[in-house]
């Protein structure tokens, strides 16, 4: 097997050189086996008498069969380590910058490594559009998005984080007394919000809409820390997830929103039909699991 996944590589490749690097090997090795291999077969498989090495004519023949042994070796050991619950491989997920902290996403992470060790978990961070056009493409298995972005078809959605939206100031802001507001009484307030890069954005333009007024936007960010530290200095109003305002008790004083009141929702996105990556199918279930355990 090994004579044959260097002769793959190397095919594939068309150089020993990037062959052995991708392998993690040293290249003499990679020759040896190689010639091994063809000693085996009687056959020479590749053509080394150029810059670039070339498949002869019964490597050409040798490698569809040589690329499907390999294929089924790795399937012989996924069923294996499914059998045996020690699954395998690799999984990407992205989020945008603000969901991170809605649902402690590195204790889910973390939970899940340890129920399955040898998977490699890949994290990325980038705005809701683009991770959901990676996710259409392939490039992530799951992502955290907000569910106010458009979504491509097929694909699922379950929402891990649905907190409303506060009015946090500083403690010596004038509307620091409130016990609620309107949302129309922000009209003439700088306001410190989401990026337009996150979802919640959209809904806090659509509830000022709403409202009867164009927001008055001081700051924007994705980070919904940087926000609520917007606000502690007196920079305006922020409007942010009721948690991150009251994370701060002795410095930020959340005030819940009326007429509309607002929401900011976070959800794991994944291809509805599910994914060729056993890896990517155990998160997923892992995840399902982590709601329900949650609402129970």
């Amino acid at each position: 097997m090994r004579q044959l996944e260097y002769f793959v590589a190397v095919a594939e490749e068309k150089s020993f050189t990037r062959a052995a690097a991708k392998l993690h090997v040293a290249q003499p090795g990679v020759s040896t086996q190689i010639r091994q291999l063809e000693r085996e077969l009687k056959q020479r498989l590749l053509d080394r008498t150029g810059r670039t090495v070339l498949l002869t004519e019964v490597g050409a023949a040798v490698l569809p069969y040589a690329q499907a042994a390999l294929a089924a070796v790795a399937g012989v050991r996924q069923a294996v380590d499914e059998h045996t619950g020690l699954l395998r491989g690799r999984v990407s997920v992205g989020m945008v910058t603000s969901s991170a902290s809605a649902y402690d996403l590195p204790r889910l992470l973390a939970d899940f490594h340890g129920e399955h060790p040898a998977i490699e978990i890949t994290l990325s961070e980038s705005t809701s559009d683009h991770l959901l056009t990676a996710l259409r493409e392939g490039r992530f298995d799951a992502v955290a998005v907000s569910p106010s972005t458009a979504l491509p078809p097929g694909v699922e959605t379950l929402t891990v984080a649905d907190e409303p939206l506060v009015a946090a100031v500083s403690p010596g802001h004038p509307l620091a007394g409130r016990d609620r507001l309107r949302l129309a009484e922000l009209r003439d307030e700088p306001l410190i919000v989401f990026h337009q890069s996150v979802g919640a954005r959209a809904t806090v333009e659509e509830a000022c809409a709403e409202a009867g007024f164009p927001p008055r936007i001081a700051f924007e960010a994705s980070d919904p820390n940087l926000l609520a530290e917007l606000a502690v200095r007196g920079l305006g109003v922020a409007i942010l997830p009721a948690p991150f305002a009251a994370a701060r008790p002795a410095t930020l004083r959340g005030i819940p929103l009326t007429d509309p009141p607002m929401r900011g929702s976070i959800a794991f996105a994944w291809r509805k039909n599910g994914s060729a990556n056993p890896a990517a199918n155990a998160l997923i279930r892992h995840l399902q699991r982590a709601m329900r355990g949650d609402e129970g």
